[in-house]
């Protein structure tokens, strides 16, 4: 099966339909229309049979149905929270969506803002997300495995409670070295964080603190993340109590650590962590050390010692290495019930609302007496009313909101006055499936056929960007395991393989309009056609690495093809004619080629396919011009190969070939010929001879060559004769059917 579908819905077509002052469905259905007809000229190999389209109510119904089966299992949820904000788009963006503190649509700086949004708990499955990338080892490239290691980020280390003066509450801190806690001279939270607010809350700092937060705000994580950033902060005014010695420790608020990292607080050991090491010298805060490394001292150097050496300065566990102080300081805290072993990860849960149009409505109505109420499964889809009337441009709330007709709705459980829900979901949920939906596409009663799935899933071979390595790939894995803990699948990852593909360049740069260095295709297709564009393509690298269109030849292409063609006309042995009574060396270089291009298909590199059919199109022509001639069998076998093999990367020249051999259409059908193993074995093997590792001679050998009489062969041969005359031989290493060396 290889589906073609459209990811329709988001920020670009809504974004390109609002600049021509068009419907979103009439700009995006018609460049559905524009580049499905490129892709038939294309002579893509997709069952049409099986398209879809994100946009369409058929497909996004069941977006709806698989949110609500979220939902009623709470793994959708609403939550008041900071969220990252891009003032250009005017929407929400989730943390993935976010690159170097920039949108990744408008490339305009992100802020925070305060929102009630939807979110899906995929936190609930980050173990299962990282030990089961243990499946996909060796069948993903090892960049994105550890591209979604590093994102989900678990770590393990130990939760801290520490009393705070005045506060009946402790705070607990996160820390992966808890073995470090006799160091922590000071206490840091997240200047954005509600407990901050609370500390600073009818203290004399609280003004100051008011100041200082407003221009965190203005900052992206990014930004406030940056090691070589100046360090800044707001004493509270309050005291920790370390749970370890008793000490009494300050409570600053600093932009350097988040809100929803941890526990939005953190103990800080400046002696080996450099965020807190620059914040105490800039703050002229305690510094000591409790791990002996060897290292200058931090204090004066400037520079945290974070190695694993010896533990001091730290009561019970002096003394120990850092493995064994951490299991046994924990143990103490546990004991004592001011701490315990914890794990703790990068992974956010993933924000889904979006304050745009062009997006599956959320299938949730909100009624003052009943709270949030799901749409009932036998009223989905909840579709999106038309654009008419709507102003669709961003103001930072969901245009839904201002299609009275279609937001105002009675309640399905009172039936008194209530509102949809006006947020629509973000695009990665549409795309998160629908691997699934492609299974199914003439069902409309299922989201997708549990046997059809059976079958078909999972997905053998997957290609796609690295881009989203963090994104698609990431959720259509949470996806996956959720409907297979609901019953739904069998398998627990979608795709069984994974291969990244490069991009087409021109100049050394991602073709742009701003850049000027477009290509377009249609031209190169009146020019070229479409089987010469394909092959240069193809034969310009391996599929996985970018490459160049300045570079690339077409023309050099199109005379290939031409070449191969001309075969396919020269032939004039019949059709069904007995292959094995043809010339034998020809016979055994098209078999030999046969097997190389099987070979290289599986393994995905399409560039040797196509120069082994350029030498096996050498050879059949060298054949008919000054070998066998075009009325010998091994001739039309050759031709045949070649059509065959070329119909995998030119079709159209294939079916023409195929059609000039004398046979009928189509040569999909005719099936990979069946390579003689007899063939693939060499007549003869160049072994090379050596006195003391220096070539003397090379000799041809029956690969079966045994090493007694190779040896017999070497000595025989008049050049190493010659040179052993007199000579004592004190070893002979004979490789066979490679090397002889005589040491003498």
């Amino acid at each position: 099966m290889h589906p073609i579908g459209w990811d329709a819905f988001g920020l670009p077509a809504e974004n390109a339909a609002i600049k021509r002052n068009s419907d979103p469905r009439e700009w995006t259905y018609e460049n559905i229309a524009v580049q499905k007809a490129s892709m038939r000229r294309y002579a893509c190999s997709f069952d049409w049979d099986r398209t879809l389209h994100t946009c369409d109510p058929e497909y996004y119904k069941w977006n709806q149905w698989l949110f609500l089966q979220m939902y009623n299992k709470g793994l959708a949820y609403r939550k008041d929270s900071a969220v990252n904000w891009c003032p250009d788009c005017q929407t929400v963006l989730a943390n993935e969506q976010v690159v170097a503190g920039l949108c990744e649509r408008c490339d305009n700086a992100v802020t925070k803002k305060k929102l009630n949004q939807w979110y899906l708990k995929i936190t609930d499955y980050a173990d299962r997300l990282l030990d089961d990338m243990d499946q996909l080892e060796g069948n993903w490239p090892e960049k994105v495995l550890t591209m979604q290691r590093n994102w989900i980020g678990r770590s393990t280390g130990a939760e801290v409670e520490f009393k705070i003066e005045g506060r009946s509450q402790p705070i607990t801190v996160y820390t992966t070295r808890p073995d470090t806690l006799f160091g922590a001279t000071f206490m840091v939270v997240a200047a954005d964080s509600a407990l901050a607010a609370e500390l600073a809350s009818g203290n004399e700092v609280e003004a100051e603190f008011k100041k200082y937060l407003d221009s965190v705000k203005a900052d992206s994580d990014i930004d406030r993340l940056a090691t070589d950033r100046p360090k800044s902060g707001v004493f509270l005014n309050r005291f920790a109590i370390n749970p370890v010695n008793d000490e009494r420790i300050p409570i600053w608020a600093s932009d350097y650590v988040l809100a929803d990292y941890g526990t939005g607080a953190i103990m800080a050991v400046p002696a080996h962590d450099q965020r807190d090491l620059d914040f105490a010298k800039a703050m002229k805060l305690p510094i000591r050390v409790v791990i002996e490394t060897g290292e200058a001292d931090p204090a004066q150097s400037g520079i945290a010692t974070s190695g694993d050496g010896k533990v001091i300065n730290s009561g019970s566990i002096t003394g120990l290495a850092k493995d064994e102080a951490i299991t046994k300081i924990t143990q103490e805290l546990a004991g004592k019930k001011l701490g315990k072993a914890a794990r703790n990860y990068r992974l956010r849960d993933w924000l889904i609302s979006r304050q745009r149009f062009w997006g599956t409505p959320i299938p949730i109505i909100h009624c003052e007496k009943c709270g949030e109420v799901a749409v009932p499964e036998n009223q989905l889809p909840v579709e999106l009313p038309s654009a008419a009337g709507l102003d669709l441009k961003p103001k930072g709330l969901s245009p839904l909101g201002a299609a009275s007709d279609w937001v105002n709705v009675a309640c399905p459980k009172c039936n008194a006055p209530a509102k949809r829900d006006a947020d629509t979901m973000d695009t990665f949920f549409d795309s998160s499936w629908y691997y699934l939906r492609y299974t199914s596409v003439d069902k409309h009663d299922v989201a997708f056929d549990k046997k059809a799935v059976e079958t078909w899933l999972p997905v053998d071979q997957y290609v796609g960007g690295v881009t989203h390595a963090i994104l698609h790939l990431l959720y259509s894995r949470f996806f996956t395991k959720v409907l297979h803990d609901l019953g739904h699948l069998n398998f627990t990852e979608p795709f069984t393989r994974l291969l990244n593909q490069g991009m087409v360049l021109m100049d050394g740069s991602a073709m742009s309009k701003s850049r000027g260095n477009l290509v377009r295709l249609s031209d190169e297709l009146a020019t070229h056609g479409v089987d010469a564009i394909r092959v240069a393509l193809v034969f310009a690298g391996p599929p996985e690495d970018d490459i160049d269109w300045a570079d690339v030849s077409p023309a050099g292409s199109l005379k290939f093809l031409n070449r191969a063609w001309r075969i396919a006309g020269d032939v004039t042995s019949k059709a069904g004619v007995d292959f094995k009574s043809g010339d034998l060396s020809l016979r055994k270089v098209t078999h030999k080629s046969l097997n190389d291009i099987a070979i290289a298909v599986e393994s995905f590199r399409f560039n040797v396919c196509v120069a082994r059919i350029m030498e096996l199109v050498n050879a059949t022509r060298k054949a008919i011009d000054s070998g066998c001639g075009p009325t010998d069998p091994a001739v039309r076998e050759a031709a045949e190969a070649i059509a065959i093999s070329l119909s995998l990367v030119a079709p159209y020249t294939a079916e023409d070939m195929w059609e000039k051999l004398g046979h009928k259409p189509a040569i999909a059908n005719a099936g990979w010929p069946t390579v003689d193993p007899a063939l693939l074995e060499d007549d003869a093997i160049e072994v090379v001879l050596q006195v003391n590792g220096k070539i003397i001679d090379r000799l041809e050998v029956s690969p079966s060559v045994t090493k007694d009489d190779l040896e017999k062969a070497a000595r025989a041969n008049e050049k190493i004769a010659a040179a052993l005359v007199g000579a004592d031989i004190k070893k002979v290493i004979v490789v066979a059917p490679k090397l002889v060396n005589f040491v003498i």
